[in-house]
């Protein structure tokens, strides 16, 4: 696994928020955002992180403290139940390294040393298949596809991942 290190968001991570809007990183949100769209997603992290109802990092790799992606997790619903789903994006000429399987794993431990018991969703695409690397390496369990609305009108056929946070008993 990569050496990488999770940081909260913070006001000065709105850079790393306008290097990642690309159409490699953004495909899956919809595509590109201006950048009055970006700095409005920029303060909803801040908000939502002080709210207590997301949490956002940035990705650090030695030698890079300016960050090299962005990971997250945030509460939802999935069919009626109140879930937590994470999102995660790597810039373009780090991936490949391990990095993004090494902050989803860090992600999670942040969550359940948080007190977080909720089960963790993810949904990439089912055409993107790094993410769903991502999410077997960073021990995810595939229950199945379905169509997963990102954001009015934005529809994408996608695997359903979940991590457990809490125990499960033993029966």
């Amino acid at each position: 696994m990569a050496d990488i290190t999770l940081h909260p968001w913070s006001p000065d991570d709105l850079d790393l928020l306008r290097r990642a809007n690309t159409p490699e990183l953004m495909d899956q949100l919809g595509g590109v955002e201006t950048d009055e769209q970006v700095i409005a997603r920029h303060e909803r992290y801040l908000r939502m992180q002080h709210e207590g109802t997301a949490f956002q990092f940035r990705i650090e790799i030695p030698g890079h403290t300016e960050g090299v992606g962005v990971i997250g997790y945030w509460q939802r619903e999935h069919h009626g139940e109140p879930v937590l789903e994470a999102g995660w994006s790597v810039e373009e000429a780090y991936r490949g390294q391990g990095i993004a399987p090494a902050a989803v794993a860090a992600m999670l431990e942040r969550a359940r040393a948080a007190g977080e018991t909720l089960p963790v969703y993810a949904y990439p695409r089912v055409d993107n298949p790094a993410s769903n690397a991502v999410c077997r390496k960073a021990g995810f369990t595939l229950v199945g596809e379905e169509d997963f609305e990102v954001k009015p009108g934005l529809v994408l056929h996608a695997s359903v991942w979940v991590a457990q946070l809490a125990e499960t008993p033993r029966g």
